[in-house]
């Protein structure tokens, strides 16, 4: 089956300069943060020692600063500045790598409809989370044909409603807050026409730096003047949970430095506190783990992929729903760390999951 990878790429230029490739000089960055020696950093990453130092030689005049540092007992490290372009290109990466899937699958489907004996494929539509990323593995293994687009889960499900696609996921905070964003989705979903799928119960809460500097303790201190916070896209499900949240806590959500900026990923958000342009954001606990932040947690809620009940016999579908049942799938989603897969695969009416 025909797949598609689609990676970011970027060059900095000053003026009427050649433009730096940063592609190499991040991989001996990276490499030399991981080994503390430019030798085995070079080694690492399959370059010579000789190219490794013109390149950082190249790279630090066009900055006009240095990249490395070096102390005795302490092998060489990351200036501040080669930091913040780790930093740039791991936030480039979560905020962009949804998008690029999501069009890579495009392509797929595209140039698959020349192939003679073209696939039917299922298409998902689905809010980008770990438990998704970490199936899409499995899929591509076994060859399932999927067309998959990351959307907002609002999107998503009303892309099913108007049968643009097979499977919508979505998700739903548990407990106090379960109704109103409930009201919110069977805008789209009819219990008569819709099933859900059950993916993964994960946790949603705030992410903070490491030993949380700013004593950080809850929703309340979003207001506080000394507070930088990075939010979601307008439709996702987890600003749409933020709102409930603060509505029910009586915080005026203008009142908050930085809520009309816009991530759209949990790891973009968590990106961005870590790289220090924001102090605060909210997302699943599997992100704040990734980018070594501390989690504050606030929310339990569930995963599910919708769809129309006549299509549960579907045979594509069927052998969707199989692997998700698998031990393998499974004890991966449980390795994610927030998540529980003790109901992965199954299968609820709308009544079922949420009363």
């Amino acid at each position: 089956m025909l797949k598609v990878q689609i990676r970011p790429h970027w060059e900095i230029r000053f003026g009427a300069s050649p433009p730096l490739d940063t592609a190499a000089l991040l991989g001996l960055l990276l490499a030399v943060q991981d080994t503390g020696s430019i030798a085995k950093a070079a080694k690492s990453v399959k370059l010579s020692y000789r190219y490794a130092w013109g390149l950082l030689r190249d790279a630090e005049q066009l900055f006009g600063d240095s990249l490395l540092q070096t102390g005795r007992g302490r092998g060489t490290t990351l200036t501040p500045l080669a930091q913040k372009l780790v930093w740039a290109d791991r936030r480039i990466a979560a905020r962009l790598s949804p998008t690029l899937e999501s069009l890579a699958s495009e392509l797929e489907v595209e140039l698959g409809k020349m192939a003679p004996d073209r696939l039917r494929m299922i298409r998902m539509d689905a809010s980008h989370g770990f438990a998704v990323a970490a199936l899409m593995v499995h899929l591509n293994k076994v060859e399932m044909p999927v067309e998959l687009r990351y959307r907002n889960s609002t999107d998503a499900v009303a892309a099913l409603s108007r049968r643009e696609c097979d499977l919508a996921g979505f998700h739903v905070p548990t407990g106090h807050f379960q109704p109103a964003a409930m009201d919110w989705y069977t805008r789209w979903l009819d219990p008569a026409q819709h099933c859900l799928i059950h993916l993964a119960v994960r946790h949603q809460g705030l992410f903070v730096a490491p030993g949380n500097p700013l004593n950080i303790r809850g929703l309340e201190d979003l207001v506080r003047t000394d507070i930088r916070f990075v939010n979601r896209q307008i439709g996702s499900g987890t600003r749409k949970l933020l709102e409930l949240m603060l509505d029910a806590g009586d915080i005026n959500v203008h009142d908050i430095n930085g809520v009309n900026s816009a991530e759209f990923t949990h790891s973009a958000v968590a990106a961005y506190i870590a790289s220090g342009m924001a102090d605060v954001g909210i997302g699943v606990r599997t992100a704040a783990q990734r980018f070594n932040l501390d989690f504050i947690p606030l929310v339990r809620e569930r995963y599910f992929f919708a769809l129309r009940q006549d299509a549960v016999d579907d045979p594509l579908i069927r052998q969707f729903i199989a692997i998700l049942q698998l031990p393998e799938y499974h004890l991966r989603v449980n390795e994610l760390t927030g998540y529980d897969a003790a109901d992965t695969g199954k299968i609820l009416s709308l009544e079922e999951a949420f009363g």
